[in-house]
């Protein structure tokens, strides 16, 4: 219970987002210095952001002192005319996952429910719970995303159904032909969400074309974000795709300015860098092959990843293991928020960024007796 004002009881029942430890944090508790700390713990670009952002960002810089576009015109028309709908069918957020707490604000109330996978982004459940609906979360099998479990789940109450492809932090991908038979079998009632912020990851033959579902089903929203394989995760920029309905309703509750000026000049500047982008996806191959080769010398269990992270199951000690791994400053995320206290999430870094990681991997292990 609240004391001196009074929340609604569906707020009071929410468990706060858990993001990941900051490096800044890590050396004030550890007394380490911020320029040897590798964060490996939340899925960034290790390469950071391309040079055609950075020279965007630079060439914005004396407007700051001015509001960014509120209606992120030339953001918008430069997302649109690389995917191919018109500027109408965007909009955009201070990152993508505040475009999923605003879609939930649209279509969720008490008396709703909203549907998601076990082992998801925990922003879904956020999302359904401070608007009061009923979360309803589907079992995976095998750590896949179960889809025919998801749409049996569905029923006249259900508003809003979130799928994150491929999923994290998992890993796993789905097939675009089991997307497809999903979506037809959902009712036009029922919004489904499409999280694609990994999806730069997939090899580029088994990306799925979401847009397409879009173009065939009005209730079908495809978000996307620039902190990933873009690089831009201290900008907070996202958008999400849909049919001009939607995406009319979504703007009406859009806070102003939400995507600031530097963010729009970055995206503008980097949004067709195709050549960085393949750049991402080599390196990141490279590094899940290296680290999930030294799981497997490791006798660790772990998730084949089609992402930029790694599920590594640890066993009691994982907690202590992500201690002492901060405590030789690498930071990896522990799973305990997602009901996997056995396991850890490590996004795959640049070659050095991995070799230290497992050295302090081996280290730390020696020293908890886990080899």
């Amino acid at each position: 219970m609240t004391q001196g004002f009074q929340a609604k009881s569906y707020i009071e029942r929410i468990a706060p987002y858990v993001a990941g430890k900051p490096i800044e944090e890590t050396a004030r508790e550890y007394g380490l210095n911020v320029a040897d700390i590798v964060k490996l713990a939340s899925n960034e670009n290790p390469l950071g952001m391309p040079e055609s952002a950075k020279k965007a960002v630079n060439d914005a810089m004396n407007g700051i002192a001015r509001y960014p576009d509120g209606n992120a015109w030339a953001v918008r028309r430069a997302i649109a005319e690389t995917f191919g709908v018109p500027a109408e069918w965007v909009i955009i957020g201070n990152g993508s996952d505040e475009i999923l707490g605003l879609t939930a604000r649209v279509v969720l109330e008490p008396g709703t429910k909203c549907v998601y996978s076990q082992y998801s982004f925990s922003v879904y459940e956020l999302s359904a719970q401070e608007n009061g609906a009923e979360c309803v979360m589907v079992p995976t099998r095998n750590f896949a995303v179960d889809l025919e479990a998801m749409a049996e789940a569905v029923d006249a109450k259900t508003r809003l159904v979130f799928i994150t492809n491929p999923n994290n932090p998992t890993g796993l991908a789905l097939s675009a032909g089991a997307l497809e038979r999903f979506i037809q079998s959902v009712p036009e009632e029922c919004l489904v969400v499409l999280d694609e912020a990994y999806v730069h990851y997939l090899p580029r033959e088994e990306r799925p074309d979401s847009i397409a579902w879009v173009r065939k089903h009005p209730n079908v929203l495809v978000t996307r974000t620039f902190s990933k394989a873009y690089g831009l995760a201290g900008l907070r920029a996202g958008f999400a795709i849909a049919r001009p309905e939607l995406i009319e309703m979504i703007n009406r509750i859009r806070p102003p300015f939400n995507m600031n000026s530097l963010a729009q000049a970055a995206v503008c500047g980097c949004i067709g860098d195709e050549e960085f982008l393949e750049r991402v996806y080599e390196i990141n191959r490279e590094g899940v092959g290296q680290l999930e080769a030294f799981f497997t010398e490791q006798n660790l269990d772990f998730v084949p990843t089609q992402a930029n992270f790694i599920l590594v199951r640890i066993g009691p000690q994982a907690g202590q293991l992500n201690t002492e791994l901060l405590r030789r400053g690498v930071i990896i995320r522990p799973l305990g928020s997602y009901g996997l206290s056995e396991w850890i999430r490590v996004t795959v870094g640049t070659r050095p960024q991995n070799e230290r990681f497992i050295q302090a991997f081996r280290e730390a292990a020696s020293a908890l007796k886990l080899v």
